[in-house]
Formats: structure tokens, sequence, C-alpha cells
């Protein structure tokens, strides 16, 4: 059993708790095609063995010592080309929940990563089943490093090497804090607030309003993020021209 009491309304007040298995994402999908899963139900599991990021990427999560969980939510007033609306609020949530313990360096790496500085704390996957041309389903994918302490890329931290704690950090108690900041963050979305949702979001996305090197079609450039527009896309403003991007179509590089 993963016993947690959120305060919420609804998110993670029902758990399936799996002590292992190939992809939360993958389990929650499979609980949407045979039941009617209420919204806010958590998959969650102590170990991950084919966890992925965006695109496929590989995840790497040691067994019982990260959060590793899928969230399950009916986001139907917002259409298919207003999905990434629920990955500001998504990654909103995460910030609110981490910053106190990870520190002002924290930041949202569009697309879906958590940063602290320049290295990776975790990482967000959101798989949208549609009904016509709103969506029906979405799977939320949270991968976060918490009590992890060596990873086999140097780009990769955790909070226990951030701001460590003499007895690691409880997991239970940080995913119960979670699902009340991505609860108020949902909240927020659904009510219609996006003005305040993409302020927030643009006062904390890593290398906003700076300048750095980036890569897209094999060709490198100095540019400035400045913004997202309303489907998602990243505008980056380079040469006194403004380009935008959908995702895997640029990368950041380390200046």
């Amino acid at each position: 059993m993963y016993k947690i009491y959120p305060k919420t309304f609804f998110l993670g007040q029902i758990i399936q708790y799996l002590p292992s298995c190939q992809s939360t994402n993958d389990e929650a999908s499979a609980l949407i095609a045979q039941t009617d899963p209420s919204e806010g139900t958590l998959v969650i599991t102590d170990n991950q063995t084919a966890g992925r990021g965006q695109r496929g990427n590989q995840w790497e999560a040691k067994s019982g010592q990260n959060l590793t969980v899928s969230l399950i939510l009916k986001p139907s007033f917002l259409a298919a080309t207003e999905q990434f609306w629920l990955n500001i609020a998504i990654s909103l949530g995460i910030y609110d929940a981490l910053q106190p313990l990870a520190g002002d360096t924290l930041r949202i790496k569009w697309p879906n990563d958590i940063y602290v500085g320049d290295q990776k704390l975790g990482g967000i996957l959101i798989e949208n089943i549609l009904h016509g041309y709103n969506i029906e389903w979405s799977i939320v994918g949270m991968g976060l490093n918490v009590n992890q302490t060596e990873f086999g890329y140097s780009t990769a931290t955790s909070l226990q090497l951030q701001a460590p704690l003499p007895n690691s950090y409880d997991l239970p108690g940080l995913l119960s804090r979670l699902c009340e900041t991505l609860e108020q963050r949902y909240l927020q979305l659904r009510s219609g607030q996006r003005d305040v949702l993409k302020i927030n979001y643009l006062q904390i996305l890593y290398r906003y309003q700076e300048e750095h090197t980036f890569e897209a079609s094999g060709h490198t450039f100095r540019g400035t993020i400045i913004g997202i527009d309303a489907t998602g896309r990243l505008a980056i403003s380079s040469d006194d021209q403004v380009q935008y991007f959908n995702f895997k179509e640029v990368s950041f590089l380390v200046d």
C-alpha cells in the first residue's frame, strides 16, 4: 500500500500502487481502457523498468528513491490545439511544490523539464486521448529525482543533491504536497485563469529573456527566448527576427 493524505478535492484521493511496472503512463492508459477511473487518480510505482521521456527518451531512476507517478485527468474543457496549457499548469504545480526545497534556481525548461541551474531534476510526459476536437483524457507522467544521488549523466540532479537532508526526503509526504499544488494549478486552468498561468510560467522559464546559444536544423545561433505562442511553440528572437519552434525542433546548448 502507498498511503498519502493530501488536502485536495479529488487529486490523489485514489491511488493505484504498483511495486514495479514498465511504465506508469502505460498502466494509467490501461486503467482508462478497462474502467472509467475517477479524475485525479494516481498510478505510482517504486520501480519503473521502462520509463520514457518526451518522444521516447529513456528516464533513469533508481528503485524506491524517486517519485515516478502518472496522474489521470479529464480536461474536456481544452481543445486538442490547447493542450500546452495543461503542460503549463502541471509545470507550475511541480514548481510550487519543489521551489521551497530546491531554492531560487529552480526553473521550468521548455517544454517539459524541471531544472535546477543547468541540471535536470525532473521531467513531464503528457499523453492525451482525444474525443472529436477536445481532450477526453490526459495521462500526466512525472518523474522527479528526490533521494537518488548517483546518475549516469552529469546533467542530472536531485533534491537530495541540491538540498540534502540527513535522513533523506519523505516520498509520501512530498507526493501529498505535490497533489495539493497540482490541483490548485489545474483548478486555475479549469476556471479560465490563463493570463495568470502564463505570467507565472514565463517568470520561471529557463533562460527566459537571456541571450544563449541554440541549435536548429543543424545550425547554431545566438538568440533570446521571448515567450511562447498560443499552441506552446517557443519564440526565440535572433538577428531582429522571431522564430517559433515546436518540440524537438530546437536544442539548448551550453554556452
